[in-house]
């Protein structure tokens, strides 16, 4: 047995809803995107990261290096698509071939947790890829770094305000609730600035994904 486990509660489905907590076109409205130190704050409440892996939306898994290593784990979760935001040999280098085993398909972003790095630009291509995986046939993704706490965290925060509709701060509360996410303060002003976009292109009346 693996060293890293899971226990059984990581494998059970939480209770995830799909609708904004803005449910009200009167509140939706009303929403601002709020201040970085605003968004830094609602990151101060501690929260257990809750084990390797954990199911932070239906069938989409935030999870650290050990779980996206596990391959038995990997085949007992039924996972069919892997996000690395750790790629690349000097970081979490697995790739397609260390999955050969499995009947996975694999993503890879070479992404440095450093507020410096510009993430933003990997938020769309990320976006539609998940989005094609969980429309696939039990299509389950796994996004991983090597924590699970801020590059994961990140691209999956970016696929819920781009894919699902939500806000930043209604994305950051339904992570959270399932792990102890904080993505860095670079990476957390840029999904502030890809709020205030999706935002503002929503208030002109657009819908559904919107593209870059």
């Amino acid at each position: 047995m693996s060293r890293y486990a899971l226990n059984d509660d990581d494998l059970l489905r939480p209770r995830i809803g799909r609708t904004s907590s803005l449910s009200s076109s009167s509140e939706k409205n009303c929403y601002e995107t709020p201040e970085l130190g605003e968004l830094q704050r609602l990151l101060w409440t501690p929260i257990p990261c809750r084990g390797n892996v954990n199911e932070v939306w239906p069938n989409l898994y935030i999870g650290d290096l050990y779980i996206a290593r596990d391959i038995e784990q990997l085949r007992r979760m039924g996972i069919t698509h892997v996000v690395n935001a750790a790629a690349g040999r000097f970081h979490i280098d697995t790739g397609a071939k260390f999955y050969k085993d499995l009947p996975v398909d694999y993503y890879g972003v070479e992404a440095d947790d450093d507020p410096k790095f510009d993430l933003s630009i990997y938020f769309h291509p990320v976006a539609k890829y998940i989005r094609a995986a969980l429309n696939s046939s039990r299509g389950k993704v796994l996004v991983h770094c090597a924590m699970g706490i801020s590059r994961s965290a990140t691209l999956v925060l970016a696929f819920l305000m781009i894919c699902e509709n939500k806000t930043l701060v209604d994305a950051l509360k339904t992570v959270r609730e399932h792990r102890g996410v904080c993505p860095n303060s670079g990476f957390l002003s840029q999904l502030r600035d890809l709020d205030i976009r999706l935002t503002s292109e929503r208030g002109r009346g657009r819908s559904g994904v919107l593209k870059p």
